[in-house]
C-alpha cells in the first residue's frame, strides 16, 4: 500500500481547491431563473427594473397560454446544473448555507428555508428555482413576493440587452413591480455580489473528502493492526485500486519516479470516482453533478497544469522552444504549436470530463422528461404510462452504463495526467550515451 497519510493530505489540498472556486460559480449551465413558466409571445425589447403591471401581457408577466405549455429544457438543465438545496419530494428540500455579500448591504447568511421556497425574499436576495439571485433595486429586510404561476415566483423572458442581442432574464414581481434578477460576480460579469454559498457541488465534495478520510483512515489502522497478515474486507477491497494505480498507471507512465507523484494520481482518480457516483444516486444529499460542473474540471485540469509544467526538466522545456536536431526553419514553425500544445493538453482533459459525464446526466433527465412530454404535463394519463414504459427501462441502461463512465472517466483524466507528468520529467539518452 502507498502512503496513506500523503495521499490524505493531496485529497484534501485538491477539495479545498475544488471548494474555493466551485463555491463562486453556482449554476454554470442552468439558466438565469429557470421556471416552468415560458417566455411571453412579445416581450417588450427593454424591460426596466421595476416596471408597473396591470395587463394580461404586461413586462411583469409571462404568457399565460405558454405556461400550460411543458418545456422539458428548463427542467433537464436545472438538472444538471448547481442550486442551493436538495431537492427530496413535493416541497420537501434539504436546505444548504447561504452566504451572499453585497458591497452595499453587507453579508446575508442563513439556511436556504428563510426564502420559503421562493416566496420571500432577504435582503434583496431571493431563490430562483434552487438558486440564489439578487433582485435588483428590491427593498431590504424580508419581503413577500407575489405569485407568478402556479406556485413559481420568478420566471424568465428575453430582452434585447445594449449590444441589440436577445438574452434570457430573470424577474420576480413585489407590489405591483417587476425586479429583474442579477447573478452573482464571476469572471464573465461584475455584479454587485458575490455568492459564497454552500451549494449542492461544495457539499457533495466535502461528502466526498470526508469519506475518503474515513476510508484511508480505516484502512490504515487496519494495516497497523493486522500487521504482516493478509488484508481483508474494505481494506482488500481498497488495495486492489492502489496497486492498479501505482503499478498500471503509474509505473508504466512516469518511469522510475514514479512514487513522487502516485499520491497525486490517487488523490485524482479516487476523488473524480467518488463524486461520479455520489451523482448516479437519485436521492438527497446525492445526485449532484459535481464533474458535470465546468468550473470544477478547469480546477482540476489547472492543478495537472501546475504539476505538469513544474515538475518540468530542460530536456522538456528545451523540445518545447527550441528542439534539438531540426532544422531551423522547422523549429521557428513548430515553436506556436509546441507553445499552445502545452495549454491544449489541460483543456482538453478539463472538456472530456465534463462532456462525458454532463451528457450522461442530460440523456437520463430526457429520459424521464418523457413521461411529462406525453403525458402533456399530467394531464394524459395514457400518455404518461406510454412515456413511462419508454423512460424507464431506457434510464435503467442508462445509469448501469453510468456507472461504468465514472470509473472510466476517473480513469482516463488520471492516466492522461500520469502520461502528461511522465512526458515533462524523462530524461533524453542520444545514442551515443549507449556506446
Amino acid at each position: 500500500m502507498m502512503r496513506l497519510k500523503n495521499i490524505l493530505s493531496s485529497l484534501i489540498l485538491a477539495a479545498l481547491a475544488f471548494t474555493t472556486l466551485s463555491a463562486q460559480h453556482d449554476a454554470p449551465h442552468a439558466p438565469t431563473a429557470p421556471t416552468t413558466e415560458q417566455h411571453p409571445a412579445n416581450p417588450p425589447a427593454h424591460a426596466p427594473n421595476a416596471t408597473p403591471t396591470g395587463e394580461a401581457h404586461d413586462a411583469c408577466h409571462p404568457d399565460p397560454e405558454n405556461t400550460e405549455k411543458y418545456d422539458p429544457v428548463p427542467n433537464v438543465m436545472h438538472h444538471i446544473g448547481d442550486a442551493h438545496q436538495f431537492h427530496i419530494v413535493g416541497d420537501i428540500h434539504l436546505p444548504l448555507p447561504i452566504f451572499a455579500y453585497d458591497t452595499e448591504g453587507g453579508l446575508t447568511s442563513g439556511l436556504s428555508t428563510m426564502f420559503h421556497h421562493g416566496s420571500k425574499a432577504v435582503n434583496g436576495f431571493v431563490l430562483a428555482h434552487d438558486v440564489v439571485r439578487k433582485a435588483k433595486g428590491l427593498p431590504s429586510g424580508d419581503v413577500e413576493l407575489e405569485e407568478i404561476h402556479d406556485g413559481h415566483y420568478s420566471f424568465t423572458k428575453q430582452v434585447e440587452n445594449a449590444k441589440g442581442k436577445k438574452e434570457d432574464v430573470g424577474y420576480v414581481r413585489y407590489k405591483g413591480q417587476c425586479y429583474e434578477l442579477e447573478e452573482s460576480r464571476k469572471l464573465t460579469n461584475s455584479s454587485s455580489w458575490i455568492d459564497f454559498s454552500i451549494t449542492k457541488n461544495v457539499f457533495t465534495m466535502l461528502m466526498a473528502l470526508g469519506l475518503l478520510a474515513f476510508i484511508f483512515f480505516k484502512v490504515k489502522n487496519s494495516y497497523t493492526a493486522q500487521k504482516g497478515q493478509a488484508p481483508s474486507g474494505l481494506t482488500n477491497l481498497m488495495e486492489v485500486f492502489v496497486t492498479f494505480i501505482r503499478d498500471e498507471v503509474a509505473k508504466p507512465s512516469i518511469g522510475a519516479n514514479y512514487e513522487k507523484y502516485t499520491t497525486f494520481l490517487m488523490s485524482l482518480f479516487f476523488f473524480i470516482l467518488f463524486n461520479n457516483l455520489f451523482g448516479l444516486a437519485p436521492f438527497a444529499p446525492f445526485g449532484a453533478n459535481v464533474m458535470g460542473n465546468i468550473s470544477t474540471t478547469i480546477v482540476l485540469a489547472v492543478i495537472v497544469f501546475l504539476v505538469v509544467n513544474f515538475s518540468g526538466n530542460a530536456n522538456y522545456w528545451k523540445h518545447i522552444f527550441w528542439m534539438p536536431d531540426v532544422p531551423i526553419p522547422i523549429k521557428i514553425l513548430m515553436l506556436p504549436i509546441e507553445i499552445a500544445s502545452i495549454f491544449i493538453k489541460p483543456v482538453t482533459l478539463l472538456v472530456r470530463l465534463f462532456a462525458n459525464i454532463t451528457a450522461g446526466h442530460v440523456v437520463i433527465a430526457t429520459f424521464v422528461s418523457l413521461i411529462f412530454v406525453f403525458g402533456n404535463a399530467g394531464k394524459s394519463i395514457g400518455g404518461s404510462i406510454g412515456g413511462m414504459l419508454i423512460a424507464v427501462p431506457f434510464t435503467a441502461f442508462m445509469n448501469v452504463l453510468e456507472i461504468l463512465v465514472a470509473f472510466l472517466q476517473a480513469f482516463i483524466f488520471t492516466l492522461l495526467s500520469a502520461l502528461y507528468i511522465g512526458g515533462a520529467i524523462e530524461e533524453h539518452h542520444h545514442a551515443e550515451e549507449h556506446h
